[in-house]
């Protein structure tokens, strides 16, 4: 009597995304107008920032005459109330701001993405205890955490960088998880376990070239989101300190004297501004563009 052979398992489908998600979202955003604006903003005032101090006349703590907000005979833009130079000043000061808010933005997606895919991944306790911290954390306004931390403490850049990347992980754990669990149930990621693969390595293999979309999504908003907190603290004189070159700072020192010489206050506050919003464009149209993509793999 023969024995029977049994026929070998169908292997699973694969149903995994495409892994050119971000060339997809962004050859999508790129037929947007939204985008290039905001792109052209914030790579006009990111190259501002860079070559700035080597286009600044002089440096931004020389004190020129004893006139402060004087308009004649000192630059374009006149004299801070210090009389120094508001123009060379307002070269100097862009970098800190991109410095620091892009430092904070990095700490808030890196930190968050690991949250995020974790929480989407493992289920159960660990997921509903991290939404549970969120919760608890996006209870409190983010510029109020942040005030308490620095002010407690002190004025320190280290501590400003980090307690304001700490108010970015909420919204950015959320996203991620968010974008994972559609994902995460999926044929490739059972094959993976089934094949053995270690669980960082399925999180991080797996599950995040598959976010990545809302995740640059998320770090442009959170970007822009950052650069409002660090200008504001810093305004409020909890940020970099006098006589540092700060936008933030900037407008801290000059507001008194905006009827003498508004140059010193409607700068920074401009750049700021401008900033803020070509951040928030450019998230604004990648939004856009993933929205069209899932419309158009038929995703509700």
């Amino acid at each position: 009597m023969s024995a029977e052979v049994a026929a070998p398992a169908a292997p699973l489908a694969d149903d995994r995304p495409p892994r050119g998600m971000l060339r997809t979202t962004i050859a999508a955003a790129a037929r947007l107008p939204t985008i290039w604006i905001g792109l052209t903003i914030l790579v006009g005032l990111l190259f501002l920032a860079i070559v700035g101090p080597h286009l600044a006349q002089l440096a931004p703590d020389d004190v020129q005459a004893d006139l402060p907000y004087a308009t004649d005979g000192y630059g374009r833009f006149g004299l801070d109330f210090e009389s120094r130079q508001v123009w060379s000043r307002f070269l100097w000061g862009g970098r800190s701001v991109f410095g620091l808010s892009a430092a904070a933005t990095a700490i808030g997606i890196g930190f968050g993405s690991l949250l995020g895919l974790l929480g989407a991944y493992a289920r159960g306790r660990v997921d509903a205890t991290l939404m549970w911290v969120t919760d608890v954390v996006l209870a409190f306004p983010p510029i109020l955490l942040v005030l308490v931390s620095v002010s407690t403490v002190g004025p320190s850049i280290p501590l400003l960088i980090v307690t304001v990347g700490i108010t970015n992980i909420p919204r950015a754990t959320r996203v991620v998880r968010g974008a994972a669990l559609q994902v995460v149930d999926r044929d490739f990621v059972r094959a993976s376990e089934a094949l053995g693969e270690s669980r960082l390595r399925i999180m991080f293999g797996e599950l995040l070239p598959n976010v990545v979309g809302p995740l640059v999504v998320e770090a442009t908003l959170r970007f822009a989101y950052t650069v409002a907190i660090v200008a504001g603290v810093s305004f409020l004189g909890y940020g970099l300190q006098p006589p540092a070159a700060d936008w933030g700072v900037m407008v801290n020192e000059n507001y008194p004297g905006i009827q003498d010489n508004p140059w010193g206050t409607v700068l920074p506050v401009a750049a700021i501004g401008l900033l803020t919003i070509g951040a928030g464009l450019v998230g604004d149209g990648l939004t856009r563009a993933l929205a069209r993509i899932g419309t158009a793999e038929g995703k509700p």
